[in-house]
């Protein structure tokens, strides 16, 4: 419990990190690594406390440091993390876990070989109300899991290292991975480059998980309404997480087809049910703040955290086929997890 706590990267996530890492770690939290001057200052000035430097070194070398939380650009994940692995430390990363599935089981198996905690901050996965999705998907009142789609579209943020889906689709893939409850198999996209010749800007994928479950995922940075929303339908209930919804983030419908029976003409015939509609009460928790928590604890403790390396994996697989499929015109390709 007296093992300090460093995060590297003072960037766009980073102060979020920050402020949490205050709240939850306390004199825990050491050391602030950043490589800009200006963000260094900043930081330095929030948090008096708090060494900050720009020597990754100073928090590889001091053996008071046993946690690490990476909040970098995307391309630095995977060497970050490796560096901070190989000389001990438990690692909290920002999704993605890496550019590559090969990068990604390498990583989760150096975790285990080495007995450290590897954690990807897929956050959505401790919101409240996806948690309370998956109680309900798992449970007898929601029928079979049929299918679900989601949205997740701004005016920004723009970037041109990464295109929308490796950016924002994470979210949404650890999410319908989460509610499956099973690994994908398959992946096909479409997407276009607008703004930027070489990374799209927006992209509409489909994933295919046993059983003949699909999620169809719509992820855009040029979009004139911000929009964060799941719909669940199963074969008695249908569930809709709004994660700009203020009044209520989560419904759940009690609405489907039923099947009565098969007419002269070997036509079936089905009945509309329209049931009632219930908002669940939440537990009001900030989903970073709960994520952090996790993370100090399972390094703690030496539990496996909920979204492992290999939870990380899994999304980075998806990405993967995602990229494949854009370059093939849209064609289903297979999600390779690295023979999981």
């Amino acid at each position: 419990m007296s093992d300090a706590v460093a995060l590297i990267g003072f960037g766009y996530w980073g102060p979020n990190l920050a402020r949490n890492l205050q709240s939850h770690a306390g004199d825990r939290w050491r050391y602030l690594v950043e490589l800009s001057e200006e963000r260094g200052a900043k930081a330095a000035g929030l948090y008096p406390d708090v060494r900050v430097t720009a020597d990754l070194a100073e928090v590889l070398d001091d053996p008071a440091v046993g946690a690490a939380v990476v909040a970098t650009p995307a391309a630095t994940h995977a060497p970050l993390t490796r560096r901070l692995l190989a000389a001990g430390k438990h690692v909290l990363v920002e999704k993605p876990l890496a550019l590559s599935t090969v990068d990604a089981v390498e990583l989760a198996t150096l975790a285990d070989d080495r007995g450290l905690t590897l954690m990807v901050g897929h956050t959505f996965e401790y919101v409240p109300a996806v948690r309370r999705m998956k109680e309900l998907v798992d449970g007898d009142a929601f029928g079979d899991l049929l299918y679900l789609h989601s949205q997740r579209l701004n005016l920004g943020r723009i970037q041109s290292d990464i295109n929308a889906f490796w950016s924002i689709g994470p979210h949404d893939v650890s999410i319908a991975n989460y509610l499956v409850g099973q690994r994908p198999e398959w992946a096909a996209a479409e997407g276009a480059r607008y703004l930027n010749a070489r990374v799209e800007d927006v992209a509409f994928v489909t994933v295919g998980y046993p059983g003949g479950v699909l999620a169809h995922m719509h992820v855009s940075w040029l979009d004139p309404s911000k929009t964060r929303r799941t719909t669940v339908v199963g074969s008695k209930q249908m569930l809709v997480y709004d994660d700009m919804d203020a009044e209520a983030k989560l419904r759940v419908y009690d609405k489907g087809a039923d099947k009565l029976y098969e007419d002269a003409y070997g036509a079936w015939q089905y009945k509309l049910r329209d049931g009632v509609v219930h908002a669940p009460t939440l537990e009001v928790a900030e989903p970073l703040g709960v994520e952090l928590r996790h993370f100090l604890d399972a390094a703690d403790t030496g539990t496996r955290p909920r979204t492992d390396g290999w939870n990380g994996v899994d999304v980075v697989a998806v990405l993967e086929a995602v990229d494949a499929s854009l370059r093939a015109g849209g064609a289903q390709m297979k999600v390779d997890n690295g023979g999981r």
